[in-house]
C-alpha cells in the first residue's frame, strides 16, 4: 500500500491549507478545515492508501506555498506527481502549470494551446477536479467572458478572486 505523507499550514489568508505528497511528488493541495475532507479528497486521488504526518516530506511544500501566500514567491520548484491522472487531465493542468504568475488563461485558450480549441468544457472539467490548487493555479483560468467561473478550492469564488488579486492587484468581476 503507498503512502501519502501529509502536513498543514494554519492561520493563511485562505484558511487551513493541507497537503499530501507520494513518494513522486506533490498529489494533493486542499484548502478547508477539516481533516475529514482533506482525507476524501487524497483517496479520491489515490484510492486506498495510507495516510502518514510527517514534517520531513511535506516541509518544501508547505513553505512554498506559505511563501507564495504571502506574496514572496512566484512558481513552484516541487516534484509533482502527475501519475494516475488522464492523458486530457494532466495536459491540461500541466499547462494549468505553466501560466506565469500575475497572467490569466481562458479556457478557450487553454484548449487551443492542447491542440483542440473546441475543448473548453473539457478544459474547464479537469480544471475542476484540479487535486493541487495554488500550486498548479487554475485559479488564473478564466470564462471567455475574462470572468471568474467555479472554483473548488477555499473558499470558492471568493479565494480565487483574493488569489488573482494577490498576482496581478486587481479585482476580477465574478461571473453567474
Amino acid at each position: 500500500m503507498d503512502t501519502i505523507w501529509f502536513g498543514k499550514l494554519t492561520d493563511t489568508p485562505v484558511g487551513t491549507v493541507w497537503v499530501g505528497v507520494s513518494a513522486r511528488g506533490l498529489g494533493v493541495v486542499f484548502m478547508g478545515a477539516a481533516q475529514e475532507g482533506f482525507e476524501a479528497e487524497v483517496r479520491r486521488r489515490y484510492g486506498k492508501v495510507r495516510l502518514q504526518e510527517s514534517h520531513s516530506h511535506t516541509a518544501d511544500a508547505l513553505q512554498q506555498i506559505r511563501e507564495y501566500l504571502d506574496g514572496k514567491r512566484r512558481e513552484f520548484t516541487l516534484p509533482i506527481d502527475w501519475e494516475g491522472m488522464g492523458d486530457f487531465q494532466r495536459q491540461a493542468l500541466q499547462a494549468t502549470f505553466a501560466i506565469p504568475y500575475g497572467e490569466t488563461r481562458t479556457y478557450g485558450e487553454l484548449a487551443a494551446h492542447l491542440g483542440n480549441p473546441r475543448a473548453a468544457r473539457a478544459v474547464g472539467r479537469a480544471e475542476a477536479t484540479n487535486p493541487m490548487p495554488l500550486v498548479v493555479p487554475c485559479h488564473r483560468v478564466l470564462g471567455a467572458d475574462g470572468k471568474l467561473h467555479g472554483y473548488g478550492g477555499g473558499n470558492g469564488l471568493p479565494t480565487k478572486a483574493w488569489l488573482l488579486q494577490l498576482e496581478q492587484g486587481a479585482v476580477v468581476e465574478s461571473g453567474a
